[in-house]
């Protein structure tokens, strides 16, 4: 695959940032609310930055002359790789956490009490589900890594503006 030089290639660097964390994003969320796989609180500090991507990216389509906000877009999708790194590696038991379970409430039937003990408890170090042997937390990290060196490298053959 040639990757193209020029606006073409920070046209793709933009679609790029913004298709990312929006597949990922939605993955996560088509997992969570339609396998009934809840996160974790590792999971969930892996989503903050696929957010701050997805607010940059739409900026640099209107900011159309500027690369910065395609550039943090991208730093923001490898942090999100980064403590998918992590998380894999407290799942695979490399390391321990620095938290060990979570649990989600859903309060909305009026019983509270009843609502916190019914709540499914999540641990950070247990994998919810793989493939191949790699965690959700892992392909994150494998996705994300991949989608901001990509983003990256687009931006440096684009040139400047």
């Amino acid at each position: 695959m040639v990757l193209p030089r020029g606006p073409a290639a920070l046209r793709l660097a933009r679609l790029a940032a913004l298709l990312v964390p929006a597949a990922l994003l939605g993955g996560a969320y088509l997992s969570q609310y339609g396998f009934g796989l809840f996160p974790c609180e590792m999971c969930w500090w892996q989503r903050y930055p696929h957010f701050l991507a997805l607010a940059l990216a739409p900026l640099a389509l209107v900011l159309a002359g500027q690369r910065w906000p395609v550039a943090l877009a991208a730093l923001a999708i490898a942090v999100s790789g980064a403590i998918g790194a992590y998380h894999a590696g407290v799942e695979y038991h490399w390391w321990e956490g620095l938290t060990r379970c979570t649990s989600n409430v859903r309060p909305g039937s009026g019983d509270l009490l009843k609502a916190i003990l019914d709540a499914p408890l999540i641990r950070c170090d247990q994998a919810q589900w793989t493939l191949f042997g790699i965690s959700l937390a892992g392909f994150n990290f494998l996705i994300s890594t991949g989608g901001a060196a990509l983003v990256a490298l687009l931006l440096l053959r684009s040139g400047k503006d």
